[in-house]
């Protein structure tokens, strides 16, 4: 058994489902299937369908769920951590330093998890950075609080900013859990236990990173058990 956890809510259930599933769209019929999995009963899951499209989480139409714009992008995002899209490294890092004065809190937390999604981490208050390897645009959320900086730092300031021995050693035991997964449940669970740990690769060019990184190994590995999974998962869907 994974170290995974073995047990799952109705709503995470059914954000996973539809996460995973492309296009992001799955019967009420088939989300109740899944939920049975964990045992999880249908009415449990048809009141969590209900709150999420009233949250705006999903959206209803015709017996169908999908996932809201919000969401949607949340895929995009979980997408381009199994295939990303990076440039080659010409050792320029991105230096965003926050400018704004009088920040609400919530937008303080909002502008925090932008950074977060961009793959920038925080050197010190206000100050985030990364290797300029990444092809994607400056949001207005960052663009209009921050002052923008291209720059070479005089030394590697990767090991204050990233916990590469952490992500490294968790990317090989999932690699182990995805060899081990035994079951519809269990494989769910370790899928997407994987999907998170691949959004927080910093995705960092190759001249920073361990010679052993295992990044591309796990995203290899993955998506060899996702392709036999999926076809195993829809089958059931389908009985």
């Amino acid at each position: 058994m994974t170290e995974e956890r073995n047990t799952l809510s109705a709503r995470s259930a059914v954000l996973s489902a539809l996460l995973g599933s492309h296009p992001p769209r799955l019967s009420a019929r088939h989300l109740v299937r899944i939920g049975a999995l964990f045992g999880i009963a249908e009415g449990t899951v048809r009141v969590a369908l209900s709150r999420m499209v009233a949250a705006g989480d999903l959206i209803q139409s015709t017996g169908r769920y999908t996932l809201s714009q919000r969401l949607i992008e949340r895929q995009a995002r979980q997408d381009e951590s199994r295939d990303p899209h990076t440039r080659p490294w010409d050792g320029t890092w991105e230096v965003a330093i926050v400018t704004a004065e009088r920040r609400a809190p919530a937008d303080r937390a909002a502008f925090r998890h932008t950074m977060a999604t961009l793959r920038l981490a925080e050197l010190r208050e206000g100050t985030w950075m990364r290797p300029a390897n990444l092809v994607r645009d400056w949001p207005e959320l960052v663009s209009g609080q921050c002052t923008l900086i291209d720059g070479r730092p005089h030394g590697d300031p990767t090991p204050l900013l990233w916990d590469l021995a952490g992500w490294a050693a968790e990317a090989r035991r999932l690699e182990g859990a995805l060899d081990r997964a035994d079951g519809l449940a269990e494989g769910f669970l370790v899928s997407a236990a994987v999907l998170r740990h691949l959004l927080a690769d910093p995705l960092l060019p190759a001249a920073l990173l361990p010679a052993d990184w295992p990044g591309g190994e796990l995203r290899a590995r993955y998506d060899d058990f996702d392709r036999a999974y999926r076809e195993v998962l829809m089958k059931h869907l389908r009985d």
